[in-house]
């Protein structure tokens, strides 16, 4: 570390700031700004001669028959579903057994099997590795459908079970299954739940 720069005079004062020139105000008077606005509002206005064609009565009657004509198709057609994309069939064609395939081929990859979450469901697992798996991005914010869809986008190519497990879940309604659980934790120590 760079040794401190040492001066043989004694130390001064410091200088004091200055608002004393600094200017704050338009430099416009106010009675210039008065006399401006009075001088507007008092020219006369010539009316457009496309005013004069116009009726208030055809304006204010044409708009009510068109609500209620969008109000009758609006009750008619129903929301259609959305179409689903290549990935989302391929995905509910995958069957559990390769999800559990998929699985244990993550499990021999490492050292010694995951002790701490026995007591999970495989798709708890599986759900838990897709939210640490950084190189999809993050997972904080955002829920692991529209994560996957994201990296699906960006050409990362998730793991298609992953998707499968999330679709199976939501058909099943398991509550909680569409946030990262490192998602709730973050936000239960934010609010202050425990």
């Amino acid at each position: 570390m760079p040794t401190t720069r040492r001066s043989s005079r004694p130390a001064g004062r410091q200088s004091t700031l200055s608002f004393n020139h600094r200017v704050t105000k338009s430099s416009v008077p106010k009675s210039a700004k008065s006399g401006a606005k009075s001088v507007v509002s008092t020219t006369p206005t010539k009316q457009s001669p496309l005013g004069k064609h116009v009726s208030t009565a055809d304006l204010e009657s044409e708009p009510e028959p068109q609500v209620k004509e969008e109000e009758e198709v609006k009750a008619v057609v129903p929301e259609p579903e959305p179409e689903k994309s290549e990935a989302e069939l391929r995905a509910q064609k995958i069957t559990d057994s390769q999800i559990d395939q998929y699985w244990r081929a993550l499990e021999r990859e490492r050292k010694a099997p995951r002790v701490h979450q026995e007591d999970l469901s495989l798709a708890e697992k599986v759900l838990r590795y897709w939210d640490v798996s950084s190189q999809y991005g993050p997972c904080v914010g955002i829920s692991r459908i529209k994560r996957w869809k994201r990296a699906q986008r960006l050409g990362l190519n998730p793991p298609v079970e992953v998707l499968a497990v999330l679709l199976k879940e939501e058909k099943k309604g398991t509550k909680g299954i569409e946030r990262a659980h490192i998602d709730e934790i973050l936000n239960a120590t934010v609010v202050g739940v425990s």
